[in-house]
């Protein structure tokens, strides 16, 4: 099968070869397609998401991405945004949970959050009314709110989760919120079979710190979401060991969450986990379920073995080793 490869910049080329070899370890056969993304495309292209990479993704519908850097006050307008808003990837999902050897204050994490990826604050509708008063809009649509949740339980129903948690703040933002939380409580009611709670957002922030293993499945808006899967990175180590997606009803863009780190990149230190637990999670998008299921065996017993991993995760080895550890379990 073809499959977009989105190298980035940065760390981005060397992580996304070390997944391209773990994916090819776990025997299945992707015909890699090269597409451009980020400071390098700027070079080539004259903006960091050119129309090819788009019709690429286009093409062959999936795609993996490394981590991109979107150059700061010239004018060019966020990948990722411009990504999901062009491709209509309408839902981000971070799975978080627990991993062994990855020493946190918490244990036994098990969620999702699913963040609605179109709208809100998030999506950048911003202008100048009057030198200095910007006036940003917060667009909210019945049709995003309904479909963002319905894959939510859908993807509860599916992973045999049994809470949905919408995540509002309908007492301030009444119109906004308040068609949001209205359409979570109609979607709700397709799915009896499922709990389903409304909490606000702030009270849901201070549950994750007190006891984050109450929550299953989170969804929210597109701000919120990008606080809150963030927060939940942190819980169980950090982006460099959560993956992520971006999904649409055509399309799918699976990605590592963390920055590019531009300071150490091209020196073979950085971790590949977070895009190596994306791959897994495209393979099974794509039906090689068996080969996801090895791929996050392999990080898990590399992990608990302590054998080659990198710096941020208490090791003294490198990209290449770490990699070569997560291979070895593979194959064992």
């Amino acid at each position: 099968m073809q499959i977009v490869l989105i190298p980035g910049d940065g760390i981005g080329p060397e992580v996304t070869a070390a997944c391209c070899r773990v994916v090819a370890a776990a025997g299945v056969d992707i015909d890699w397609v090269p597409a451009d993304a980020g400071l390098g495309a700027v070079e080539k292209h004259g903006e960091p998401l050119p129309d090819v990479t788009l019709e690429l993704i286009r093409k062959h519908r999936v795609a993996l991405k490394g981590p991109c850097t979107t150059p700061v006050g010239k004018g060019f307008r966020s990948i990722n945004v411009r990504l999901r808003k062009d491709l209509d990837l309408y839902a981000s999902v971070r799975p978080v949970n627990s991993l062994p050897g990855v020493k946190t204050p918490y244990e036994n994490v098990d969620l999702v959050v699913v963040r609605e990826n179109t709208e809100g604050l998030y999506a950048g509708l911003e202008h100048q009314i009057v030198p200095g008063i910007i006036e940003s809009l917060r667009v909210i649509t019945k049709p995003a709110c309904e479909r963002i949740v319905r894959y939510a339980f859908e993807h509860a129903r599916h992973a045999g989760r049994h809470r949905v948690t919408f995540c509002h703040k309908a007492d301030v933002m009444r119109l906004t919120d308040g068609l949001f939380l209205e359409c979570a409580r109609s979607v709700a009611d397709e799915f009896p079979f499922i709990a389903f709670e409304e909490k606000p957002i702030d009270n849901v922030c201070l549950d994750l710190a007190l006891d984050p293993t109450r929550y299953d499945v989170l969804v929210m808006e597109n701000l919120f979401g990008d606080v809150i899967s963030d927060l939940c990175a942190g819980l169980v180590g950090g982006l460099g060991v959560v993956p992520g997606a971006n999904l649409g009803s055509r399309y799918a863009v699976f990605e590592a969450v963390h920055g590019s780190a531009p300071d150490i990149a091209g020196q073979g230190k950085a971790n590949p986990i977070a895009v190596v637990r994306s791959a897994a999670m495209m393979l099974d998008h794509v039906g090689e379920r068996a080969a996801a299921v090895r791929i996050e065996r392999a990080v898990v017993k590399t992990l608990q073995a302590g054998v080659g991993l990198t710096r941020d995760l208490g090791g003294t080895g490198n990209t290449d080793s770490i990699t070569s550890e997560i291979i070895k379990h593979l194959v064992a």
